[in-house]
């Protein structure tokens, strides 16, 4: 037993010297890379469109918005689902107010070419 403590003592010894100077090394290793690192990030960032990046932004700005106003309609929508009588009423209410557009839109062929002379010119509108 004696034997092996000495040996044990003289190993941990060793260990802690080379931990010291490995300590040392990986000190200036790490300072060394730290600065490689920042010098690539550096020249990576020089070479960006910065106005691309403002579009991107954007872009996902409205997407983020849009994404949550979804989330607040259904969460009201779920809500008002909860009430006994308003589906009903809601479903109802569609009811009426499509066939009032209807009635007030597609009774005659002049109203019928009027709607769909306005969706030709929305569509080329918006789709080009």
């Amino acid at each position: 037993m004696s034997d092996t403590t000495p040996d044990a003592a003289e190993q941990t010894a060793a260990t802690e010297v080379d931990t010291g100077a490995t300590a040392g090394e990986a000190e200036v290793s790490f300072s060394e890379r730290y600065s490689e690192i920042l010098t690539k990030v550096n020249s990576t960032l020089d070479q960006v469109d910065w106005s691309q990046m403002g579009r991107i932004g954007k872009a996902t700005g409205v997407i983020v918005a849009v994404i949550v106003a979804q989330i607040l309609i259904k969460g009201v929508l779920d809500t008002i689902n909860l009430l006994p009588v308003v589906p009903g009423l809601l479903e109802l209410l569609g009811l009426v107010v499509v066939g009032q557009w209807s009635w007030q839109n597609l009774t005659t062929s002049e109203k019928r070419g009027a709607v769909v002379a306005k969706v030709q010119t929305l569509r080329k509108e918006y789709l080009g």
